[in-house]
């Protein structure tokens, strides 16, 4: 069995979401076999190694992901096929502020238009560069798929940050939705860095 074209797989999308956004959880049919298509650790979406253009078709391709384990996959209701992602298959690149200190809210944005509220549902996680030790931190967007922080919106969440002692350990996170989130532990800051 061959793969679909970009194409082809786009119009299907297209048939099966005109009531909303698919309901991907649902959908679970026979694997087709890998297509050549990429998602850049940038949110870049490729097709057969040249970059996707359109920002409504890149949004369309990414209501149809779905990770199964480490694995990627666009799914329409008869059709799954395996894309590659090299980090995070979206990227978020803004974030909007409501109430301050404990009592804030921050809602995340992504390039393919996703929204959603750092809270105990929509988690930050941050993981550390083994060679460099630079941080990346990521947002749970939908269905265990998370999201890349860009770099600029990360060093404004670092402005909004605050220490917290969780478990007798104090941490330097950010308060979303009346919880608090660890991005680092605050011993390994530097001194200058502390609020």
């Amino acid at each position: 069995m061959t793969s679909p074209n970009a194409d082809t797989l786009a119009a299907a999308v297209r048939a099966a979401t005109k009531k909303g956004p698919p309901p991907v959880h649902l959908w679970n049919p026979a694997f087709c076999g890998n297509i050549d298509m990429r998602i850049a650790r940038d949110g870049t979406w490729f097709y057969l190694g040249t970059p996707i253009g359109r920002a409504p078709l890149v949004k369309l391709f990414s209501s149809i992901l779905k990770r199964e384990g480490d694995d990627y996959f666009l799914v329409t209701p008869v059709e799954k096929v395996g894309i590659t992602v090299d980090d995070a298959p979206l990227l978020a690149i803004d974030f909007d502020v409501a109430g301050e200190g404990e009592a804030r809210t921050l809602t995340f944005t992504t390039k393919t238009e996703d929204v959603a509220v750092l809270d105990p549902d929509h988690p930050l996680r941050v993981t550390r560069d083994p060679g460099t030790g630079e941080p990346a931190p990521y947002i749970l967007i939908r269905s265990n798929l998370w999201a890349l922080i860009d770099r600029k919106s990360f060093y404004r969440l670092v402005d909004l940050g605050s220490q917290h002692t969780l478990d007798g350990q104090t941490w330097f996170g950010l308060w979303s939705a009346g919880h608090f989130f660890p991005v680092i532990p605050s011993a390994e800051l530097p001194h200058s860095e502390l609020p």
